[in-house]
């Protein structure tokens, strides 16, 4: 199992927040750890419904589940339209408009560089440059076509890999089903993606603490509050390898097709939907300081925090009093 480091977040830090005891569920799903805390005396059972609903999106979302909406496309690739579920169709849309803002560094169908590294676990795969030459030109979502129920990709051997989007996504649909079962304060913690329903009982903002992507997990750089946001990092410290002395790290440029350099070591979104956030944060983390602070701030009800690798913070205009170091 890959070691995580959950947002630390209010529920823990703080041992009460009311009259009513958290009830609190933890399990591994999504390739990290899923925690789901309520706070207002919902029936307990609304926790296991969220978990059903975490299975069943990620058996459709995952290209790594046999038979799912997204391996299928791959198996299918060059070949005919695949029918897909209308999740798969949001998510592969929202996918595409990212692309476009982020003028193709955010790119789904990087699937192929992604297995060709295999980043996990701490171990991975350097590539040759012949191997690089072949799945570079697989890359493009121009070529992944979508339409009312079904998708395509255009050229044998394409994946569609929604990792950097699918989490938030399934965040959101988990949120919505909980509000529908009548829950008002809540904490959905997907690993590096926190999602909030509410606040804390008492009124106030929950704290969700953010990780110093410089240091060892559990240091943190502060902290954020927020009340019925969605609060995503993505960071260059998550999954890394080392070859030959060098650090390689997960976020992959799909125009290099190595590890994107630049000055930043970390990226976190507050955006109302967490599928924003996660596709944001690793747009962000793609295009570096400059471009990624204009495209948050080109975006409405979106902040953002910078974490570059010397430690130095660089926030959006929204952020001033939000994030406490």
């Amino acid at each position: 199992m890959r070691k995580l480091l959950p947002l630390l977040l209010g529920l823990l830090l703080l041992s009460a927040c009311g009259e009513t005891e958290p009830v609190s569920k933890t399990n591994f799903m999504l390739d990290t750890i899923v925690q789901i805390t309520l706070y207002d005396g919902t029936d307990p059972g609304v926790i296991d419904q969220a978990f059903d609903e975490i299975r069943r999106l990620e058996d459709i979302l995952s290209v790594e589940r046999e038979g799912s909406d997204l391996d299928r496309l791959a198996q299918a690739a060059g070949q005919d339209w695949v029918e897909i579920q209308p999740e798969t169709e949001e998510v592969l849309r929202l996918a595409k408009t990212y692309s476009a803002r982020s003028q193709g560094a955010f790119d789904v169908t990087a699937g192929p560089l992604i297995d060709l590294w295999d980043i996990h676990n701490g171990e991975g795969h350097y590539p040759s440059p012949e191997e690089l030459a072949q799945v570079l030109p697989l890359i493009g979502d121009a070529d992944l076509l979508v339409e009312e129920g079904r998708a395509y990709l255009a050229r044998p051997g394409m994946i569609a890999n929604l990792g950097a989007i699918a989490k938030g996504y399934i965040a959101d649909q988990v949120k919505a089903l909980l509000v529908e079962q009548g829950v008002e304060h809540a904490v959905l913690d997907l690993g590096r993606n926190v999602l909030l329903i509410g606040g804390k009982p008492d009124g106030s903002s929950f704290v969700v603490g953010v990780q110093d992507p410089n240091q060892e997990q559990g240091q943190l750089v502060g902290r954020i509050e927020a009340t019925d946001q969605s609060v995503v990092t993505s960071g260059i410290n998550e999954r890394k390898f080392t070859y030959n002395g060098q650090s390689y790290h997960h976020v992959l440029s799909p125009a290099t097709g190595f590890p994107v350099e630049n000055e930043l070591a970390s990226v976190t979104i507050l955006s109302q939907s967490s599928a924003d956030g996660d596709a944001l944060s690793t747009t962000c983390l793609l295009l570096g300081r400059e471009k990624g602070m204009a495209l948050v701030e080109s975006l409405e009800g979106v902040e953002a925090l910078f974490i570059a690798k010397d430690g130095s913070c660089t926030e959006s205009s929204g952020m001033d009093g939000v994030f406490i170091q």
